[in-house]
């Protein structure tokens, strides 16, 4: 059930029907809500919120062809998934998030590490996703991901 495409206007052309409108909406409030130097692009087959080489050359560690992932989403076979990396790695964030979710949604957090599935098209808390994608610059991202994740830059 996954939107196929190379490219992000084919994603958003070829999302299923019951699907399309919600999806490009959720779309639409990432990208505007996106802090500066953030880009969306395909990012392991789907769409993706990035960081592109220009800004961070070395790429993702797992795939240094890949520009850093920071977010994404993807029409799934009984959801529409929102993946959110900076939740998986900063518990603020994270905590954040499951406090507000109950105030933008009537729908249960159905939520795994840094994914957050919407299985009503009608419940997705746009406002929320919206302040949540403001919550972290580049430069957090990059500095949580070589902290973290990236085994190369890791301090010791």
């Amino acid at each position: 059930m996954k939107a196929p495409g190379k490219t992000v206007k084919e994603i958003l052309a070829n999302v299923p029907a019951d699907r399309l409108e919600a999806f490009n909406k959720l779309h639409s409030v990432i990208v505007k809500n996106l802090p500066k130097g953030f880009e969306p692009a395909i990012s392991y087959g789907g769409l993706g919120y990035v960081i592109p080489h220009k800004l961070y050359p070395a790429g993702y560690h797992c795939k240094p062809e890949e520009p850093l992932p920071f977010a994404g989403i993807a029409s799934q076979k009984g959801s529409i998934n929102f993946y959110h990396m900076g939740m998986y790695a900063d518990p603020k964030l994270l905590k954040w998030f499951v406090g507000e979710f109950p105030k933008h949604s009537k729908q249960k957090l159905d939520m795994g590490k840094s994914c957050v599935r919407f299985k009503k098209m009608d419940d997705i808390p746009y406002k929320l996703i919206g302040e949540l994608m403001k919550k972290m610059s580049t430069k957090d991202w990059i500095e949580m991901y070589e902290e973290n994740y990236n085994p190369k830059t890791r301090k010791k």
